[in-house]
């Protein structure tokens, strides 16, 4: 097995350690004391062995990797993991402390979350801010008044609500604390392919931010709609000239009207028959077969239309069908007798 571990710390934070002992490593879920910055920190495990090694390759995580360099000193003991449980009230009045600060120096900041090392020898501060601050001045207080190194971080609001953590509008924890490794872009653009609502308050989540969820079936909604002609679009049809007005990606359908107002609702199976049965300029039922196999196998995309020249409709019962010459067969080779 593997002596990489995954070791989870306050505000989802995760980082990848060694285990260098004889004992089997510690389980999902066990304290454990690591190497921190200059010092200890306590975390709880969050992935062992292999699948440890397939996040710190990034496969399935996120995360910002490195060398996994620092070690896992020992299991945390019991008193240990009471007095980090109670590091957690302390963060909290950490933070008002600092937040007071920042007021008293009128610095446009917001701090959002305090995070002490387990052996108080460093604190990290989080903040955000919409223009670019100045904190030497209060980077100087902050030591003074804390006895230890000060860390101040600047995150997105996307990140704030990932470490605070917290109950979507769906009901379930937010995605981007419990499982979603990666915060990747939301733009409108997504929520439009997707026919949703483009009111802000309706499609936003709690960090006032497009909510991650919007990607998750995006592609799906792009991949469909590749097989339907665009809406708006003028498409030749047996009924003649149609403008596409909606399409309908579950059911397989599409709206169409046609120039005097006439809308009719056809299966996207019956439109491409139709409309590759037009290009192809035939009306026999042995050729509309073939055109409609020919669209349902791809060769004539919709949105591509006409692929092939259009032809002037002909009956079929005026086709002259074009006799091809019958090959000859090859005359036979004589081989000269072997004496």
């Amino acid at each position: 097995m593997s002596d990489l571990i995954e070791v989870a710390f306050k505000g989802n934070r995760k980082e990848f350690f060694r285990w260098e002992d004889v004992v089997p490593p510690p389980a999902p879920s066990a304290h454990v004391i690591v190497e921190g910055d200059r010092g200890e920190d306590l975390g709880q495990v969050h992935a062992i062995g292999d699948l440890a090694e397939k996040r710190y390759a990034g496969v399935a995580h996120g995360v910002i990797l490195g060398q996994a360099t620092r070690r896992v000193i020992r299991l945390a003991k019991a008193d240990e993991i009471k007095r980090a449980h109670a590091l957690t009230e302390e963060n909290e009045v950490t933070r008002r402390a600092a937040m007071a600060q920042v007021r008293a120096l009128g610095l446009q900041m917001k701090v959002t979350d305090a995070e002490w090392q387990f052996d108080h020898r460093k604190l990290t501060l989080f903040f955000t801010a919409e223009k670019r601050v100045d904190f030497r001045t209060l980077v100087r207080d902050l030591a003074a008044a804390f006895k230890a190194r000060i860390e101040l971080k600047q995150i997105g609001v996307r990140d704030e609500a990932k470490r605070l953590d917290g109950i979507g509008r769906c009901g379930r924890q937010y995605c981007s604390a419990s499982w979603l490794p990666d915060l990747r872009p939301v733009n409108l653009g997504v929520a439009k392919d997707q026919k949703l609502s483009l009111n802000p308050t309706q499609i936003s989540g709690a960090c006032g931010r497009l909510m991650c969820c919007l990607r998750y079936e995006h592609e799906f909604y792009a991949q469909s709609r590749k097989r339907f002609p665009k809406e708006g679009k003028i498409i030749t049809t047996s009924k003649g000239e149609e403008k596409v007005m909606l399409n309908d990606i579950f059911h397989d359908r599409v709206t169409l009207r046609s120039a005097d107002g006439e809308s009719r609702l056809v299966t996207l199976v019956e439109l491409r028959r139709e409309t590759a049965a037009w290009t192809l300029g035939v009306t026999d039922e042995y050729s509309a077969i073939d055109a409609r196999d020919a669209a349902e196998e791809g060769v004539l995309p919709l949105d591509d239309a006409p692929t092939l020249p259009v032809r002037t409709r002909v009956p079929a019962s005026d086709r002259v069908l074009p006799v091809l010459p019958v090959p000859l067969a090859p005359a036979p080779v004589v081989l000269p007798a072997v004496v």
